[in-house]
């Protein structure tokens, strides 16, 4: 096998890129499979370019299933989402959620302006590629998180204060989030043994979550849980319809997150090896299930194959694996796709009943999609799974471990409570300060955010031209009954329809 010895920051020997993950335990056969040169390098780095698609995709997928006077909004504040973190997360953010000496609570500033990162790996963290890429890859992370929030609020949203907002957010509730979550010194990490958190080595016994369920879903669906309620329902004029303008922009975002996840959750491996392929494998399972489930669930309800329902089952049933993705065998993968899709499902329901409005339902599939993922982990990780690149974890319920199913809820409880108490205390804050109130005008609402916030608008509405009418608007309109001849008597009137 290929390795390279390098320095860490603090002047000792680190294995990086190019190191070779070998179990011969799990990994028999004639030809042994090796690693040499820089794949994991390349492997991620591409990676990080494949999680970054799925923020303009987030962008479609939330324009298309607005109206029309609001659709291009969607689509910016999801890039200036992007942009934001991206700063924050070069300025201090990485350093607080990964920095790893750190305290029990947040990292530390001893990676801010990216300080220290270079070809040396995170040796505690990610031991197996340079420390900047790890920032870069999960830099993408950070930028989407922030950009799901905006599902709950669409249509009614003041862009200089939401990004005010993100930037506040994403240092006081995603980097801990993500701290506690994947860190080597992360509390949820190591709930079994808190003692051991700022020892040398934690023990790193406690909650599974191999690619987001808790610092990326769970925490964006209850932020925007927060924020809906804080902003309250959108306005209605007489009897219009808050109804999808553009299904093919759903479709084509659900193409790009569905591509994306590939790498959300296959590369949260850190290292190209056969367990980022399974996580690949289950990702793409739990997403076709999770579409099929959706579609029949609402057949069942409205005798109709929905469009929009299959999108929503796909992002669902992704969601829902996420947490599980490097842990769970692929038959695992089928069950909680379709589980989480019908709890979505049912979830999205209940926003009628409680009279809150989740325009997107942010909240209803990826906050309670993200805890779905989550319980699911507790009960279908295995041993074998993550002994695929020679992790050591006691599995979940079907591997006789029960007590797994308690540091998960004790994780994501935890994240859904202080996402959305944190998040509710900051949107009430500046709601209150002269020119960061969070909504628009009524007369502005009405209008749509995207002439009101953004002086443009995504379609050019055309009038059409007396020769060249629209076709529909033509086959739609009533044809003229034929004319008939002053009746003489019924017998010619009859012969005369019938020579027509």
């Amino acid at each position: 096998m290929s390795a390279v010895a390098v320095k860490n920051v603090d002047g000792g020997d680190v294995y990086v890129a190019g190191s070779a993950i070998i179990n011969n335990a799990t990994n028999s056969g004639p030809v042994q499979f090796t690693e040499t040169g820089y794949a994991s390098t390349g492997f991620l780095l591409w990676g990080a370019a494949m999680v970054f698609l799925m923020t303009p995709g987030l962008g479609l997928f939330y324009s298309g299933m607005s109206r029309t006077k609001n659709s291009l909004s969607l689509i910016m504040i999801s890039m200036l989402a992007m942009s934001v973190i991206t700063i924050q997360w070069f300025l201090f953010g990485f350093s607080l959620a990964f920095s790893e000496t750190g305290g029990s609570f947040i990292g530390n500033f001893k990676h801010g302006g990216f300080t220290g990162l270079g070809a040396a790996a995170l040796p505690m963290t990610a031991p197996q590629v340079p420390g900047i890429l790890f920032a870069l890859y999960q830099m993408q992370f950070a930028t989407i998180t922030a950009a799901i929030i905006f599902g709950s609020i669409a249509e009614r949203i003041r862009m200089v204060p939401a990004m005010i907002f993100i930037f506040l957010w994403s240092t006081i509730v995603y980097d801990p989030a993500a701290y506690w979550t994947w860190s080597a010194r992360g509390w949820i990490k190591s709930v079994s043994c808190v003692n051991t958190i700022l020892s040398e080595l934690p023990c790193g016994i406690g909650g599974l979550d191999f690619a987001g369920g808790g610092p990326v879903h769970i925490a964006s669906g209850f932020a925007g849980l927060a924020y809906c309620l804080v902003l309250g329902k959108r306005r209605r004029v007489g009897e219009e319809e808050f109804k999808a303008h553009n299904l093919t922009n759903v479709f084509l975002g659900t193409g790009l997150l569905w591509f994306g996840w590939f790498a959300f959750n296959g590369g949260s491996a850190v290292a190209a090896t056969p367990r980022a392929a399974m996580a690949g494998l289950v990702t793409t399972l739990a997403a076709a299930s999770g579409s099929m489930a959706w579609v029949f669930y609402d057949y069942l309800h409205k005798s109709k194959m929905s469009g929009l329902g299959f999108c929503s089952g796909a992002v669902a049933g992704l969601v829902g694996i996420t947490p599980a993705a490097g842990y769970v065998a692929p038959w695992a993968a089928f069950i909680i796709g379709a589980v989480a899709a019908v709890v979505c499902n049912m979830a999205c329901r209940l926003k009628g009943r409680l009279g809150f409005d989740d325009t997107l339902d942010a909240w209803g599939v990826h906050g309670i999609g993200g805890l779905a993922g989550d319980f699911m982990t507790g009960l279908f990780a295995q041993k074998w799974i993550a002994q695929l690149d020679g992790g050591v974890i006691d599995g979940g319920w079907v591997d006789g471990n029960f007590k797994q199913l308690g540091y998960q809820l004790a994780g994501s409880v935890t994240i859904a409570a202080w996402s959305f108490t944190i998040s509710y205390i900051i949107l009430f804050i500046m709601n209150k300060i002269p020119g960061l109130h969070l909504r628009p005008t009524e007369a502005d609402e009405l209008i749509g955010n995207d002439l009101t916030e953004l002086g443009e608008h995504a379609y050019e509405i055309v009038p059409a031209s007396a020769p060249h009418q629209n076709i529909a608007v033509m086959a739609e309109r009533p044809k003229p009954e034929p004319e008939k001849p002053a009746r003489q008597d019924s017998h010619t009137w009859n012969e005369k329809v019938e020579v027509q």
